[in-house]
């Protein structure tokens, strides 16, 4: 069982980590944006922090629509979050002010209105390594592009060529991935024993560099790139690599933090090179949620004083 003080820690992290994007997000929205326009749609591409539901649709092993999942959500009822509650996709769109949740696209309950506001083509178990998606028979990232195309052709039906280009052109679009290649594909699996760290750390890199140039060069132009967490602290991973006491996984995390400094370079590289009209910013998650892991005790003092 859980308890209360436990729960109050998830859910200030969870905050220190919305906290933290909306931050970087502040630096996105500014670029281009006219004044006092908001931005029209939020679009989410990756893995199972941000998909609400498309693994649903998928024969996979890789679901989340049973109990206890969901257990906070709408109703107490699972809807496909890999979370009991609300996913930081959710939160960020909340906190912009655009609707309530950010739905799956693949959710057959979806109209058109959803559509025009933004959606997720995020699939729980994908990477930026096309192997990590085939894994569990999810949707890697080239599928999902597939669906993005999809869903260009469906807001040009509901709302016309001009506010397509206008809602494409405006739009945020989050890229969260990397959690699953490190964690799955390289350390338990072994699939890619071929590779070193450092290869395949520069493989993951260029999957990242390639969605982002694909959404610009279809006319995205603003871009939030999370850094992958530091996944040597995540429970499994614990203990599969953290020893007889499951201690976070210093070589897991070592991984994750050779990922990002070579991702924060090349989104810089991006920026000064290839994306004239646009800007990707990154999104930094490992350091927040590795002051969280590291010093406990301050942000419960935190949540205390917030009671």
């Amino acid at each position: 069982m859980v308890s209360s003080s436990s729960s109050a820690n998830i859910i200030l992290c969870c905050t220190i980590f919305l906290c933290s994007i909306l931050v970087q997000l502040i630096q996105i929205t500014a670029i281009k944006l006219p004044p006092n326009v908001r931005v029209p749609a939020v679009l989410v591409f990756g893995d199972s922090i941000c998909d609400p539901g498309n693994n649903n649709q998928l024969v996979s092993v890789v679901k989340a629509n049973y109990p206890p999942y969901g257990r906070d959500f709408m109703g107490g009822t699972p809807s496909g979050r890999f979370s009991n509650g609300l996913i930081p996709s959710d939160l960020i769109v909340k906190t912009l002010g655009i609707k309530d949740v950010l739905p799956a696209y693949l959710d057959p309950s979806l109209g058109p209105n959803d559509l025009l506001t933004g959606v997720s083509f995020a699939s729980g178990g994908a990477g930026y390594d096309p192997l990590t998606a085939k894994i569990v028979s999810v949707m890697g990232l080239a599928r999902q592009l597939e669906l993005f195309k999809e869903y260009i052709a469906k807001i040009q039906a509901a709302g016309g060529e001009e506010k397509t280009k206008s809602i494409i052109s405006e739009s945020l679009y989050l890229i969260v991935a990397g959690s699953d290649d490190l964690a799955n594909t390289y350390f338990a699996s072994r699939l890619r024993s071929n590779y070193d760290v450092p290869a395949y750390t520069d493989l993951m890199v260029q999957g990242a560099t390639n969605i982002v140039q694909e959404l610009y060069d279809m006319g995205a132009r603003r871009f939030g790139v999370f850094s992958a967490p530091p996944i040597g602290c995540i429970p499994s991973q614990r203990t599969l690599g953290g020893g007889a006491e499951r201690n976070c996984a210093e070589s897991y995390n070592q991984a994750a933090e050779m990922f990002n400094s070579k991702l924060s370079a090349s989104l810089d590289h991006l920026n000064a090179n290839k994306l004239e009209h646009g800007r990707a910013v990154y999104i930094d998650i490992y350091n927040p949620l590795q002051d969280v892991i590291n010093h406990p005790r301050h942000y419960e003092d935190a949540v205390e004083q917030e009671r």
